[in-house]
């Protein structure tokens, strides 16, 4: 599947753009720490090629269209490394988003012959697709993005729906979509402990 288009909006998405079934979502930010470093953009795309940037200025104003996006029970949201997205989107607008399906751990639960889970190695190994991460030490919070950046950053969203296509099929293979499921619910929890200092913390260990 090749891009249609990017749309880039200030601050929220439009009112009439309406998204529905699963949704793809990522985010930029100034750096890797939820607690120091802000949201600067959230990428959406719902599988047809077209991607939507949304810019989030440094002065966070509502963003009710986002935020139903994030809030609807029967829209499934889908993230590469949700874990990260989720806390960072919760600490930003206060919604802890559900239900979600994280591309990295149905990875891991499947293709335990390898240790490379990144999107780029799951695009290349699973959909023959070659993609880059050039642009991904970059300004974020600038107030107009380089082409290179919305390329790279609709990239983080537009192979999502097809990766869960091909997850899906290793997870039932396995015997492991119930577990996956599992984990998927437990996202936003972990995120609410990784914002509260659990990051390295096991919880579930012994000692």
């Amino acid at each position: 599947m090749k891009l249609v288009k990017i749309h880039v909006h200030k601050d929220d998405l439009p009112d009439s753009l309406e998204l529905k079934g699963s949704v793809a979502i990522d985010t930029e930010t100034l750096g890797l720490n939820p607690h120091r470093d802000r949201l600067c953009l959230v990428q959406l795309s719902d599988g047809s090629g077209v991607c939507h940037l949304v810019q989030i200025s440094r002065d966070v104003a509502p963003a009710p269209n986002l935020l139903k996006i994030l809030n609807d029970p029967k829209i499934l949201k889908l993230f590469h490394y949700g874990r990260f997205d989720i806390a960072i989107l919760y600490k930003t607008f206060g919604v802890l988003t559900t239900p979600v399906y994280c591309t990295k751990i149905a990875s891991r639960l499947t293709r335990n012959f390898t240790s490379k889970h990144g999107l780029k190695n799951l695009c290349s190994e699973l959909l023959d697709v070659e993609i880059s991460k050039q642009a991904r030490a970059s300004d974020w919070g600038q107030r107009t993005l380089a082409i290179e950046q919305q390329n790279y950053a609709a990239t983080d969203v537009l192979h999502l729906h097809e990766l869960k296509e091909k997850l899906d099929v290793l997870l039932e293979r396995e015997g492991r979509t119930e577990l996956a499921q599992a984990c998927f619910d437990f996202l936003p929890t972990c995120a609410k402990l990784d914002l509260l200092g659990y990051v390295d913390l096991d919880l579930f260990n012994h000692s």
